[in-house]
């Protein structure tokens, strides 16, 4: 039997709303501290041409996002739930790895809030890091969290984007060259390893299942809703790709001056060349929204994942979600920023994709969990195509974890 999920007939407003809160919590878990670092620092590595790289990356990162929120909206199931309907027990190995992954990236999210918060008022990395935990864990605090979180991912999300296309705006990169080297860039074929790495920071891990997940709480599901649920898809990749061209844009009309960035802070070294001082406060507050909205992010969508584990967790939800944060918080002021585990988080994600994606395609022709839903051959194919190229990126993943353990 297929698994039901009661759904509730909502207002226009209210669904569209919650496709956005939807949306924005899957942009801004992708837009974290290491969104930022990642794409100054490729831009100034490949100047114009890493266009091109958002360009394929984006259409990418739709094809693999629509096929998955699809399939989970379809069938009104959590991704671990599908997994294990797929292959027994598997649901609870994804279980584990994204709630790992999402650990170790939200000890870097909480440093990353920390530091912004450092930039913008001069405080203590570590206490500021207990500040940011506590703020996050005040989200979940609430008798409905849920729309709690919707505003504040949408707040800070629509607040992070107006902040880097000002300083897009006064950096006045050369847009023409930036357009073309798009279609036409250098040296395509170092841009391969650019591309899986983008491709996997916004859509790996638990980043793709954040929104999905969000979908299901909201009893936006059934086939009734395809069309919105693939709208919410399509919102999520298109605000999260907003973010990354005016980021890049940004540090493109600093880098083509001849400004050497700061390696340990290239995003940072960015701003404050483009816009001074003002430009440096603005990437504090830039960082401190990113560090924010991806600790809520990965805490909600990692805890949504372990509520199969056992029914305590999903009574105790918001519990076990501000315990995420506190531990994640503790962990970052007691150790500071350990590379090791941060090293260990890609790696997860690396080998995440590619499963998640893999069970998805299998998941949309099974009628005990789609019903009578056709999912599109195109998209399957486009899938097809997105595992092979997840699957490339899960074997540098599993060498890097052959690097912690030695």
């Amino acid at each position: 039997m297929k698994a039901k999920t009661q759904k509730r007939k909502m207002p226009k407003a209210n669904n569209l709303g919650a496709l956005l809160g939807a949306a924005f919590i899957m942009a801004t878990s992708a837009i974290g501290p290491g969104f930022l670092t990642q794409t100054a620092t490729f831009t100034e590595q490949f100047a114009a041409s890493f266009g091109f790289v958002i360009l394929l990356s984006i259409i990418l990162d739709i094809g693999a996002q629509v096929n998955v929120w699809r399939v989970i909206g379809v069938s009104g199931m959590r991704g671990q739930d599908i997994a294990n309907k797929v292959v027994p027990g598997l649901g609870y190995f994804v279980a584990i790895l994204v709630a790992l992954g999402g650990l170790a990236f939200n000890i870097g999210n909480i440093g990353g809030a920390a530091l912004g918060l450092n930039v913008i008022l001069g405080i203590d990395v570590k206490i500021a890091a207990i500040l940011c935990g506590i703020v996050g864990s005040i989200i979940f605090l609430s008798k409905d969290a849920g729309p709690v979180v919707d505003k504040f991912t949408k707040i800070l999300g629509g607040l992070m984007i107006l902040l880097v296309g000002y300083v897009a705006f006064v950096t006045n990169p050369p847009m023409g060259e930036a357009l073309y080297r798009s279609i036409a860039p250098e040296n395509a074929k170092e841009l391969v390893f650019p591309t899986i790495t983008l491709v996997g920071g916004t859509v790996g891990g638990y980043i793709t299942f954040a929104g999905g997940h969000r979908l299901i709480d909201a009893g936006i599901t059934g086939e009734e809703n395809l069309g919105e649920i693939t709208k919410g898809s399509v919102m999520g990749i298109v605000i999260a790709s907003i973010m990354r061209v005016f980021l890049f844009l940004a540090v493109l009309g600093v880098v083509v001056k001849g400004v050497q960035l700061d390696p340990s802070n290239p995003a940072a070294s960015a701003f404050k060349h483009g816009a001074g001082m003002i430009g440096y406060k603005f990437f504090g507050i830039v960082l401190l929204s990113a560090g924010i909205t991806s600790v809520v992010g990965a805490a909600y969508t990692s805890v949504s994942f372990l509520k199969t584990l056992h029914s305590s967790i999903e009574k105790n939800e918001k519990y076990w979600i501000i315990g995420f944060i506190v531990a994640s918080t503790a962990i970052m002021a007691i150790l500071g920023k350990p590379a090791k585990l941060l090293i260990l988080a890609g790696s997860l994600n690396g080998l995440i994709l590619p499963i998640t994606i893999g069970v998805i395609l299998l998941a949309s022709k099974r009628k005990d969990i789609v019903g009578d839903y056709k999912h599109p051959t195109w998209l399957l194919i486009f899938g097809i195509i997105i595992v092979f190229i997840a699957g490339y990126a899960g074997l540098g993943a599993l060498q890097n974890m052959q690097m912690l353990v030695h």
